[in-house]
C-alpha cells in the first residue's frame, strides 16, 4: 500500500511544484494579460456603441423639435393671415 501512495504523493508534488515554475506564471501571467485585454477591448466597443446609439437618438428628437417649431410657426403665421384678411373684410364690410 505505502508502493502505492509514496510515487502518488511525488507526483503531486511534482505537479504543484511545476505548477509554480517561472515558465508556469509567464504563461498565467500572459493569459491574464490576455483576458483582461480582451475585456477592456469590449467594454470600449461597448461604450462607443453605446454613445453612437445615445447620438442617433439625440438628433432624431432634435430634428422632431424642429419639425414641430417650424409647424407651429407656420400655423400661426396662417392663422395671423387669416386674422388679418378677416379684419380687412370687417372693416370694408362696415366702410360701406
Amino acid at each position: 500500500m505505502k508502493k502505492f501512495i509514496a510515487p502518488a504523493l511525488v507526483a503531486a508534488g511534482a505537479a504543484s511544484l511545476a505548477a509554480c515554475s517561472p515558465a508556469a506564471q509567464n504563461e498565467t501571467a500572459q493569459a491574464a494579460d490576455t483576458v483582461s485585454a480582451d475585456a477592456n477591448a469590449t467594454f470600449g466597443e461597448a461604450i462607443n456603441d453605446t454613445d453612437a446609439a445615445a447620438d442617433r437618438a439625440f438628433g432624431s428628437a432634435e430634428a422632431t423639435m424642429d419639425n414641430s417649431a417650424a409647424a407651429i410657426g407656420n400655423a400661426a403665421d396662417d392663422a395671423a393671415d387669416t386674422t388679418g384678411a378677416a379684419l380687412k373684410d370687417a372693416g370694408n364690410a362696415i366702410k360701406n
